[in-house]
């Protein structure tokens, strides 16, 4: 049990931590970059949040990106191993096409997150349900406990990079 709960632990950090790096890589927090990102962005920047965090924390929500990415990965590889994770990084691709989302950051999560996921899975003693357990916590910390401080935490990452 304890095993289990520190698997979930990792899996969350490693989810975390690619999740929120690939989103900076293709710049998510600099614009809206789709429909109602924008919007979104700016609502969290009135209720007290950063501007460039609200930003990301809408792509997040209007578009698939590397968090949906991971996690439909994460799912790809519990039912399929490793083919099912780079099915999911099909769909997620076909996901951004759809939102009319021109970056890649959805599809280069899910196939990042299929290695990764594949690689725990293989050689580490994980099993794919810690990386579903691990990357819901991580999207629940962006987007479901503060859209205020959590944009401001993005904000912060965001400005880190320069």
């Amino acid at each position: 049990m304890l095993t289990e709960i520190a698997h979930i632990i990792v899996a969350f950090a490693v989810a975390w931590i690619l999740f929120v790096a690939i989103d900076i890589i293709f710049r998510l927090p600099q614009t809206g970059g789709v429909s109602g990102a924008e919007a979104i962005g700016k609502e969290i920047e009135k209720a007290g949040g950063d501007i460039n965090g609200g930003y990301m924390m809408g792509n997040i929500v209007c578009s698939p990106d590397a968090s949906g990415g991971f996690l439909l990965a994460a799912c790809g590889v519990y039912i399929a191993g490793i083919w099912g994770g780079l099915s999911a990084a099909v769909l997620v691709w076909i996901g951004n096409r759809i939102c009319h989302d021109k970056g890649y950051a959805g599809t280069t999560g899910a196939f990042i997150a299929t290695l990764v996921i594949y690689g725990f899975t293989a050689y580490g003693g994980f099993v794919p349900e810690q990386f579903i357990a691990g990357m819901v916590l991580a999207i629940l910390t962006i987007q479901g406990i503060s859209h205020k401080y959590a944009s401001r935490i993005l904000g912060r990452i965001w400005r880190l990079r320069v």
